[in-house]
């Protein structure tokens, strides 16, 4: 999966990532905070900070401890909320952490890390274009008409 940008619901104004399957057909909205809305904006945009955010913070920790992030995955939704864990590089074996799929975002993109969700997840709950959009401008247009009348509910099994 591919970071295809951040937006915001347009009901609750809630922040959304939107995730992207690598063949471009398919993407999955996960609803976020605010907080890690920023975080992984501010790094996508490359926007300096003047002190550590806190995931910055945290990739600095691992990487002092010569521990890194391999990758993460969204692994399920379950009562409407998506959960993730990450996976850390520790000495020659591999430790993975329950996290929200927010923060393991977050993580993935200052550590370069691959992103990975479940195929039941995205079976469930990604949205498919059944075309190949001809510009980002055209998966954006479809994107919001998609959430004038979606909830984080619409998503529950």
């Amino acid at each position: 999966m591919s970071i295809y940008g951040v937006s915001f619901d347009m009901v609750g104004k809630q922040p959304i990532v939107l995730l992207r399957t690598l063949d471009g057909t398919k993407f999955l909205p996960i609803w976020i905070g605010h907080p890690e809305a920023a975080a992984i904006l501010m790094k996508l945009q490359g926007t300096p900070t003047p002190r550590p955010m806190t995931h910055d913070l945290v990739t600095d920790m691992l990487g002092e401890l010569n521990a890194s992030v391999s990758r993460v995955a969204v692994t399920e939704l379950r009562e409407n909320t998506f959960y993730a864990q990450i996976t850390l590089q520790v000495n020659g074996s591999e430790i993975e952490i329950d996290s929200r799929p927010s923060d393991a975002i977050a993580l993935a993109v200052r550590a370069d890390a691959k992103i990975y969700v479940a195929d039941e997840v995205i079976d469930d709950s990604a949205i498919e274009f059944n075309q190949e959009p001809e510009d980002s401008g055209e998966v954006i247009d479809e994107f919001k008409k998609f959430l004038e009348n979606v909830s984080p509910e619409d998503f529950g099994n």
